[in-house]
């Protein structure tokens, strides 16, 4: 301190001397405990009855003390209660039909902030929250009901959820009842749904059955439950339940000789229209569902999963396995024959696989068939079938999937590149030529936009040229043009669409691979690029899932299979720790519900 801060002192007895600093900004304090000191004392004049202006009287006459001003601030309720007209003015008010604990202990929480939730109280301290307007209480009884789900009260844990209008608690019971409902089927509370409810649940698309048959014992179960009202409502259940897919010999044996069914007219047609759908598939194999009967329930609220096609070195086979990047689980579905190696996979109606490429045949002196066939995989059998052969022989083709045909481009004719394409019509199931297009390709890559077809680059052995062309087609013209060039040359190019965006992802121009990508957008009508990848690859293969791209490949340099995913909001890259090392070499692969009977060991 130095003179002149001295005399700036107050003498002694100096009253009006004004204090002087350097200097600063004001500085706010908070005392973190004074809302709880206030309401602490608050609670206590409650509990003394101490400046309180409101007795609220339950039923049974038990009386709890209040104040208003309080009760004003924390709920809604008390707020319009107490400003209305006729009640403004009262001490004492009537709260019909509500539990006197349950009332104490939202008073209780009004001026604690504190709530106990046990299974004793939940549902009567959910519905009184729900009519006093306090939101924090209802979400906690909310949290505490979904860890309380289980087979046996989910469903009326739903309709309470239903009741009070928790959407949150009313998702995760869905969720549950879809997931674990061979299990939820078996418990009273499904033999105590009204008809309605049951239609409801029966009627999902995505409850996690892995066969028809469940559903249609536990509807059976149901109305023998209490038959004599009941049994109207059978023909109403029944159009739920996909008879279709239950097996022949059960459909025979078990549906067909059911009495409840074979009195009912209504529901004797249910029984021939799944016998004219078995009859159609053993002379149709591939037959697209014409009503939701006929089509196979998905995987239970359970995420896409990637189907990959995969060649092991160290077991010398090609197998077909499905990976779920949520859980970076990766088991095999199935492993292919050993003179099959199919390079390609097609996906028709979300329920049949084709699988296209090539059978070894052992002898020296001769060529290497064609391999094309179908797997079902909603059938109990999961076997391949032989399907007919393309009209001209491929190797190195491009294969993409359009209105539910399969569309083959270009490729190689031993030592003939080709421009020709054929298409496979399920319909008929046999193969058509159609229109050519411009110019020869093999390893060329197929997308699907805006119902059109786009082959992207490829390679020309006629020229020993890489392509960075690229043609489209109009299936309902039958022609193809030429549209913006790609700023490099690429074949065996990964190709990729999203939200209205064609991705041509890596590829090679012969002397080394891309990390390179590139997009495609009509409206523009050029290719722009977007970020790199981290590895360049032999072959990257392109799923599409949960709006992000899954590129899948062998790195250039290391042969390490990789999973790079492409966030088209961000414009990044994230690479993937995969579990799936040891898969080998990754020849194709696609997106799919899994089906609820893969392996899962």
């Amino acid at each position: 301190m130095d003179e002149n801060d001295l005399q700036h002192l107050p003498s002694e007895g100096d009253q009006t001397s004004i204090l002087k600093f350097k200097r600063c900004e004001p500085k706010k304090f908070k005392n973190s405990s004074h809302t709880a000191e206030i309401f602490g004392v608050l609670q206590s004049l409650r509990i003394d009855e101490v400046f309180c202006d409101i007795k609220l009287e339950t039923d049974d006459g038990t009386v709890i003390f209040g104040h208003k001003v309080v009760l004003v601030s924390a709920s809604p309720y008390f707020r319009a209660l107490f400003t209305s007209f006729e009640e403004r003015n009262k001490d004492c008010i009537i709260i019909k039909e509500l539990n006197p604990t349950i009332l104490q202990l939202l008073i209780n929480y009004i001026y604690t902030g504190e709530i106990i939730v046990n299974n004793e109280h939940v549902k009567d301290l959910l519905a009184a929250a729900d009519l006093i307007q306090l939101d924090y209480i209802k979400a906690s009884c909310e949290e505490f009901l979904q860890t309380q789900l289980n087979p046996s009260n989910c469903l009326g844990i739903r309709a309470l959820a239903d009741l009070h209008y928790c959407t949150g608690l009313m998702s995760s019971s869905d969720a549950y009842i879809k997931k674990q409902f061979l299990e939820v089927v078996k418990y009273d509370e499904f033999l105590s749904l009204s008809p309605e409810v049951v239609i409801q649940l029966i009627s999902s698309s995505d409850n996690a059955v892995p066969f028809e048959e469940n559903v249609f014992e536990s509807v059976l179960n149901w109305i023998r439950h209490e038959l004599c009202c009941r049994k109207q409502f059978l023909p109403d259940l029944m159009e739920h339940v996909r008879l279709p897919l239950t097996s022949k010999q059960y459909l025979l044996k078990n549906v067909s000789e059911e009495p409840l069914l074979k009195n009912n007219p209504k529901c004797k047609d249910y029984v021939l229209e799944a016998i004219q759908f078995h009859l159609l598939k053993s002379q149709k194999i591939m037959t697209i569902p014409k009503n939701i009967r006929c089509k196979p329930r998905q995987s239970g609220g359970l995420q896409k999963v990637i189907l990959t096609l995969s060649y092991s070195p160290l077991m010398d086979k090609n197998f077909i396995s499905w990976y779920d990047p949520a859980n970076n689980l990766c088991h095999i579905a199935q492993v292919m024959n050993e003179d099959c190696h199919p390079t390609h996979l097609a996906l028709i109606a979300d329920q049949f696989l084709i699988a296209v490429g090539r059978i070894q045949n052992s002898s020296m002196f001769c060529r290497c068939e064609q391999f094309i066939q179908m797997l079902d995989l909603f059938s109990q059998k999961s076997s391949w079938v032989p399907m007919v052969n393309m009209l001209d022989d491929r190797d190195r083709l491009g294969v993409g999937v359009l209105n539910n045909s399969i569309y083959a481009v270009g490729g190689e004719n031993g030592s003939i590149c080709l421009n020709s394409v054929e298409v496979f019509d399920i319909n008929f199931e046999e193969w058509r030529m159609v229109s050519c297009m411009a110019n020869k390709r093999c390893d060329v890559g197929v997308g699907i936009l805006n119902n059109l077809l786009y082959a992207v680059g490829g390679y020309d052995n006629s020229t020993n040229e890489h392509l960075n062309s690229v043609e489209c087609y109009d299936p309902s013209l039958d022609t193809w043009k030429l549209v913006a060039p790609m700023s490099k040359r690429r074949s065996h190019v990964g190709i990729g669409v999203l939200d209205g965006v064609m991705y041509a992802v890596g590829g090679t121009h012969g002397s080394g691979y891309f990390k390179s990508v590139e997009a495609y957008r009509p409206s523009v009508g050029v290719w722009t690029p977007v970020a790199d990848m981290f590895f360049d690859n032999h072959s990257s293969v392109v799923v599409v899932l949960d709006g992000l791209l899954y590129v899948v490949g062998n790195t250039h340099s290391t042969n390490m299979l990789t999973i790079q995913i492409y966030n088209p909001h961000t414009n990044t890259w994230k690479l993937m720790e995969t579990c799936i090392n040891d898969a080998g070499f990754i020849y194709a692969a696609v997106a799919i519900d899994r089906p609820p009977h893969f392996n899962t060991d």
